[in-house]
Parts: structure tokens; C-alpha cells; sequence
């Protein structure tokens, strides 16, 4: 059997399922083995350098794993994992995780997570 044009499923959070703001453009996504791959969030507010993105990858019965961090501006909080990078496109409103050269072993649930900005509290939080 030619398993050359196998196919891989790379999944996100359902569509329609939001929390701070955050929602999956897709619920999921296939890619060929070796092909480019983006998962995309939209956030409800245009990001700015203090909100927070985080990107975790799960597998079947394990912990989710961490995978990159950015501000909502772009800039890198700390070093990706290899094969993975972000993308916030020009409008500020929607985020990118893209997968170099997917493989078999990137099949998984992808999370994205928004640490966002408070704005117009006065009081201290605890």
C-alpha cells in the first residue's frame, strides 16, 4: 500500500467555541505529509502588546504541551518549538499557529489561550 499521499488530521477547538474572546476559524484542518499547515484563531478586540497568546498542542490521554507564546502586536515571549511559528495578521484581530512541515505525529487538538489586557479597573485583583 502507497502510503506517500497519506493525509493527517490537525484539529483546533470546535468553531463556536470561545472563551476571552478567542474562536477557532476552523474546527479542523488535513494536510498532506511535509505540507504548510495554519490554525487560526480570531480574537473579539483588536490585540495590542499587552494581551498574551499561548499555543498548546494535545494529544489522546495526555497533558496539552506548549508550544509557542506572542503578544497580540507579534512579538515572541520566548523561543517556539521547531516547525512552529505565529502569525497575528494586520488587523490585529486574528492569530496564526503554522506548522512547517507536518507530519503524521502532529495530529492532535491545538489550543490557542489569551491572557488579555483589564482595562478600566482601578482596584487591585487577588
Amino acid at each position: 500500500m502507497d502510503y506517500y499521499g497519506l493525509s493527517l488530521l490537525i484539529a483546533s477547538l470546535v468553531t463556536g467555541v470561545s472563551c476571552e474572546g478567542l474562536t477557532a476559524v476552523k474546527d479542523e484542518e488535513f494536510s498532506s505529509e511535509g505540507s504548510s499547515v495554519t490554525l487560526s484563531y480570531r480574537y473579539s478586540k483588536k490585540a495590542d502588546g499587552t494581551d498574551y497568546f499561548f499555543w498548546y498542542r494535545q494529544y489522546p490521554r495526555k497533558p496539552p504541551e506548549f508550544l509557542i507564546s506572542h503578544t497580540g502586536t507579534g512579538s515572541k515571549l520566548q523561543d517556539p518549538i521547531p516547525g512552529f511559528s505565529f502569525k497575528v495578521r494586520d488587523d490585529k484581530t486574528q492569530m496564526d499557529l503554522q506548522i512547517s512541515s507536518a507530519a503524521v505525529t502532529d495530529s492532535a487538538v491545538y489550543y490557542c489561550a489569551v491572557r488579555p489586557t483589564v482595562t478600566g479597573n482601578t482596584r487591585t485583583l487577588y
